[in-house]
């Protein structure tokens, strides 16, 4: 072990701090040794652009090596916001990550809420102050009119129909892009899927005959699912052409036609009504906290007297609200996207007229989801690399590890709620839960 390395390991003067090549380099391990001091238990390790290397703090293992790969990088890497640097500089490698990508964004989580002590945030002055950077130019680039039809389409364009051939490549055999439900914690993720969109029929009560509306249906799981199993005409819409033109394809080969059926269309301009159930799956993030009682509303309008909507979507922890600012995952994956906590959401649904029946947190099962999707990424890296670029394949592999932290640590939930349109006493409902687990 280097006497540098035991001085930041012990918190003692320096005494041997080598001999740096220019006042940049000087400057970058200055302010890297007072920055590691800060982060304790460290189970990883550091190596600099010349070749430094730090090791893990004495008895802790080594999960990965973070590696700065210029004197300029550090700058780049911690200007505020810090979310969105670390997100650009990791796309245009100004630092890689060997090892746990996983343990690298919880251990970057932690970092993030961090406060710096004033010597450090002065030493973050003297580092090297190129900011160019080339990132901006894969941002999302929308029209005016935040949430208005046109906008909301080219936001979701932006994301869901970025390569069907990428989502292939991660996503399960039936392209769910939403949480799954485990029976176990070692469960196959198709079988996992598979019993999600079996869990959303039985709590629907669907039966043959009935018209269901899915309302952001994406590659057309679930309504191929409800049609096959359950005997329903299924009716799916979104705002993705790559989504609508491949769930066309796939019902056509299993001979779905005329009773399943998906459009690009808006929620807001669906025409038909007396639906017995509406399904709307991971989309409500996509509608805006002002347009929600617009989102309800339209769902409860086109309901049957005693119709059923379930409404699954990812909720904020009132004490975990991210600031009021562009994000990395605004800027660069989903743009537009909000969400609130669900006690806001439930009170919106009921304003418009819905009886709330029952709530069900998925958090840990989209923990689990998100990790096998970027296990996936990972292992299919060269194609994944190939399809989207070497940027946006590290976006991809930042947002969905960071993700999966974000529902592992509680910062992030998920609730299927299930709302109930009825004008009487009687509801007509089963008095237990017991048909959705027989």
């Amino acid at each position: 072990m280097t006497a540098l390395a035991k001085a930041i390991y012990n918190d003692t003067p320096n005494p041997q701090k080598p001999k740096a090549k220019s006042k940049q380099a000087e400057a970058v391990l200055d302010f890297m040794q007072t920055l590691m001091r800060e982060i304790s238990p460290r189970d990883f390790a550091v190596r600099l652009w010349d070749g430094t290397l730090w090791g893990a703090e004495q008895g802790q293992p080594t999960h990965f090596t973070l590696v700065i790969n210029s004197a300029g990088s550090l700058k780049r890497m911690l200007r505020p916001p810090l979310d969105i640097s670390l997100g650009e500089t990791y796309a245009f490698r100004d630092y890689d990550v060997e090892g746990d990508y996983y343990a690298f964004i919880s251990r970057l989580g932690a970092f993030g809420h961090m406060k710096l002590p004033l010597s450090l945030k002065l030493k973050y002055l003297t580092l090297p102050s190129n900011m160019a950077s080339a990132a901006s130019s894969l941002a999302a680039q929308l029209p005016t009119g935040e949430h208005s039809k046109r906008r909301d389409m080219a936001a979701v364009q932006y994301h869901y129909d970025l390569s069907n051939d990428f989502y292939t490549l991660w996503l399960d055999e039936q392209m769910l892009y939403s949480c799954a439900y485990f029976q176990t914690e070692d469960q196959p993720l198709e079988q996992a899927q598979w019993h999600k969109l079996d869990h959303i029929c039985r709590k629907l009560r669907l039966k043959p005959g009935q018209k269901m509306l899915d309302i952001g249906c994406g590659w057309g799981a679930l309504i191929m699912h409800a049609t096959e199993h359950y005997g329903v005409d299924a009716y799916g819409i979104t705002l993705s052409k790559n989504q609508a033109a491949l769930a066309s394809e796939r019902i056509k080969a299993r001979g779905l036609e005329g009773k399943c059926r998906v459009e690009v269309r808006d929620y807001r301009d669906v025409e038909e009504n007396a639906f017995d159930a509406v399904s709307s799956i991971g989309m409500a993030e996509h509608v805006g906290t002002a347009m929600l009682p617009t989102y309800f509303k339209k769902m409860y309008d086109v309901l049957k007297m005693g119709g059923v909507c379930l409404n699954h979507a990812i909720s904020l922890q009132p004490q975990h609200i991210p600031p009021d600012r562009p994000t990395f995952i605004k800027r660069y994956i989903f743009p537009d996207s909000e969400m609130q906590p669900i006690g806001e959401t439930l009170e919106v649904a009921e304003e418009v007229g819905f009886e709330v029946r029952d709530v069900e947190s998925l958090r840990e099962h989209y923990a689990m989801t998100l990790r096998e999707w970027h296990r996936r990424l990972e292992a299919n890296e060269t194609k994944a690399r190939a399809i989207v670029g070497e940027e946006r394949y590290r976006m991809w592999q930042m947002y969905l590890a960071a993700s999966a932290w974000f529902f592992a640590s509680n910062r992030r939930t998920i609730y299927q709620s299930l709302l109930f349109k009825c004008s009487d006493e009687s509801s007509g409902l089963p008095l237990t839960r017991k048909d959705w687990y027989a």
